[in-house]
């Protein structure tokens, strides 16, 4: 990854609060709620879920930069859901958990040094796993779900 991509992700990455944001401006409880299909989340399922990937994301980024070869776990996202009552609870938290990750994991992108890049260690489901994984991978996450919360607030009106 050259320098002008590596940016343009930070980017990305620091834009994706916002993004979920703007995806929920105006939501009413019934678009909170509303599924575009039986098999995917909720607005508000999809607001927990990225409440506690970001949290784990954050974890991931500092293990990854402290720990040589560092061990990343997995996690089971439909458990989390069903375990955590995503579909039961208010967002204003998980939105602020959300931001919280994000901006404190920002802080660190912007300080990092070019060796800091190349670190890498071992996820329990995908293997190898480097910094420039991490950031490809969360870049998206939050814009992806932004997407996914609109989707779910068009089905409510559909």
């Amino acid at each position: 990854m050259d320098d002008a991509e590596r940016a343009t992700l930070v980017a990305r990455y620091e834009s994706g609060t916002a993004e979920v944001m703007a995806a929920l401006d105006g939501i009413t409880e019934a678009e909170l709620d509303s599924r575009p299909s039986r098999d995917e989340w909720s607005p508000r399922e999809v607001v927990q879920h990225l409440a506690d990937s970001e949290m784990t994301s954050a974890i991931r980024l500092r293990k990854l930069l402290s720990e040589d070869n560092a061990e990343l776990q997995g996690y089971d996202e439909a458990g989390y859901a069903r375990i955590f009552r995503y579909a039961e609870r208010p967002i204003e938290p998980a939105l602020a958990a959300l931001e919280a990750a994000r901006t404190t994991s920002s802080q660190i992108l912007q300080l990092m040094q070019p060796a800091d890049w190349s670190r890498e260690g071992v996820h329990a489901e995908s293997g190898r796993y480097t910094v420039e994984d991490w950031l490809r991978i969360y870049a998206a996450h939050a814009h992806d779900h932004a997407d996914q919360i609109r989707r779910g607030r068009a089905s409510a009106s559909a």
